[in-house]
């Protein structure tokens, strides 16, 4: 029986994750080069609490992917 919760995405959709994560990550450039040259707790807070919705969207990427990503063909 077909799940009806899931409906294939259309070709037009799928970049959609892929912006996002563009986006998000354009906007935490520089707190990602300040983590990566030196990561402390306090760089940390200051990230996710100040570019929370870039830190969501990073950490909820791979859900929509696989949502609006490839189609996979299931069996019938």
């Amino acid at each position: 029986m077909r799940d009806l919760a899931v409906t294939p995405s259309s070709p037009s959709q799928r970049w959609v994750p892929m912006l996002l994560g563009v986006l998000a990550l354009l906007d935490l450039r520089v707190e990602l080069q300040l983590l990566v040259d030196h990561i402390t707790l306090t760089s940390l807070n200051f990230a996710i609490r100040h570019h929370l919705l870039a830190v969501v969207v990073i950490l909820l990427l791979p859900s929509m992917w696989r949502h609006y990503g490839p189609v996979r063909r299931s069996e019938p």
